[in-house]
C-alpha cells in the first residue's frame, strides 16, 4: 500500500502554528530561520504573534506557509518517516512539494513564494477583486453561470476542491453576480472569501508573466518523487515543463478533485498524509473519496500516528 504527501497552502495558517512541534523538533525553528535569512524578516516570530494581523498578509502568509510545510517534512524525515509514492501541493502547496520532492532548493523557494506574493498583490487593486465559495452546484452549471454574468470582466471557476465546493475568482462586481446566478441555480451557499487577491484567474497573467522571469532564472531539478501539478493534475515528464507549470498556476484552475483522484488511480495511494498546519486538504479528500484515510502532521501526536500508519507502506 502506498501513500502521498500533501502540503496546503495559503488560508491553512494559524497564530501559533507548529509551536508544540518545534519545542520538540529544533529544525522547525532552523526551517524558519533559515527563510528569515533569505527575507530579512522573522517570519517565525510573526507565525507566533497572537493577533496573526501579520501572518495573514499574503506577503508573510505565503512564505510562512512554505517553511511550515518544509519543516514538518523536515520532522519526517529526521524521524525516519518513508518516501511517498507521489507528491502534490494545494496551489502554494505546489512549492512546498517541489521543495520536499528535491526539485527546488528551500532558500528559491522561499525567494519565489515571496515574489509571487507580492506580484499577485500588485495585480489587481485592493477591492476590485474578489473570490467566492459556492457549495452544492455541479461544476458546469457554474461555469456556465459564470460565463453568462461576466459581461466584460473576469469571473471564473477558480478552485475545484471537493465535489460540491467549487471557488470562483475574478472582479468583485462579477463575483458578486455570479453568486446571486450560483445560488438562483439551487447553490446551497455562496460565500466571499476574506481574501484580497483574485487567485488563479485571468487577472494574475500580468503576475505570472513577471513570475515566469524569475522562475527561468531559478535551477529546477527533476523531482525524485513524481509532483502532480494544478494545471492538470500530472506529473512533469521532463524539467522544462515545472516553470510553465508554475507560471500557468497563477491564473488556470487548481484541480485538486483531479489531483486526488490521480494520485489514487496511477499511484494506488490509499492514504494522504497532509503536512502542515490545520486539515483543510483532509476535510476535501474525504469528500473527494471517502475509502481514503487523511491524517495531517503538524505536531508530535499527528507525527507518530503518521509513522505508525506508514510503517510497512511502501
Amino acid at each position: 500500500m502506498a501513500f502521498a504527501a500533501l502540503f496546503p497552502g495559503q488560508g491553512s495558517q494559524s497564530a501559533g502554528m507548529l509551536a508544540e512541534l518545534a519545542d520538540t523538533f529544533p529544525v522547525v525553528g532552523t526551517t524558519f530561520a533559515e527563510a528569515a535569512d533569505v527575507l530579512g524578516r522573522d517570519l517565525w516570530r510573526l507565525v507566533q504573534e497572537p493577533s496573526g494581523a501579520a501572518l495573514n498578509q499574503t506577503e508573510n502568509t505565503q512564505p510562512a506557509m512554505l517553511a511550515a510545510g518544509v519543516a514538518c517534512w523536515r520532522v519526517w524525515q529526521q524521524q525516519g518517516g518513508s518516501m511517498p509514492a507521489a507528491m502534490a501541493g494545494h496551489s502554494l502547496g505546489e512549492y512546498s512539494a517541489l521543495v520536499a520532492a528535491g526539485s527546488l532548493g528551500f532558500a528559491d523557494g522561499i525567494r519565489l513564494v515571496a515574489a509571487r506574493a507580492q506580484l499577485m498583490q500588485q495585480a489587481v487593486p485592493e477591492g476590485q477583486g474578489a473570490m467566492a465559495a459556492i457549495l452544492g452546484l455541479d461544476d458546469a452549471v457554474l461555469m456556465a453561470a459564470c460565463a453568462e454574468v461576466a459581461g466584460d470582466e473576469v469571473v471564473e471557476a477558480v478552485n475545484f476542491n471537493s465535489p460540491g465546493q467549487v471557488v470562483i475568482a475574478g472582479h468583485t462586481a462579477a463575483v458578486e453576480r455570479a453568486m446571486a446566478a450560483a445560488t438562483a441555480r439551487g447553490a446551497r451557499k455562496a460565500l466571499k472569501l476574506p481574501v484580497s487577491v483574485p487567485s488563479h484567474c485571468a487577472l494574475m497573467q500580468g503576475a505570472a508573466q513577471a513570475l515566469g522571469w524569475q522562475l527561468a532564472e531559478t535551477g529546477f531539478r527533476m523531482p525524485e518523487v513524481p509532483v502532480l501539478h494544478n494545471i492538470d493534475a500530472r506529473p512533469a515528464a521532463e524539467v522544462a515543463f515545472l516553470c510553465p507549470a508554475l507560471e500557468q498556476q497563477l491564473y488556470r484552475p487548481v484541480r485538486w478533485v483531479d489531483t486526488i483522484r490521480n494520485l489514487v488511480a496511477d499511484y494506488h495511494t490509499t492514504l494522504m498524509i497532509e503536512f502542515g498546519p490545520g486539515k483543510v486538504l483532509t476535510g476535501l479528500n474525504k469528500r473527494i473519496d471517502r475509502a481514503l484515510e487523511s491524517v495531517v502532521v503538524s505536531d508530535a501526536a499527528t507525527l507518530d500516528k503518521a509513522l505508525a500508519l506508514t510503517e510497512g507502506r511502501a
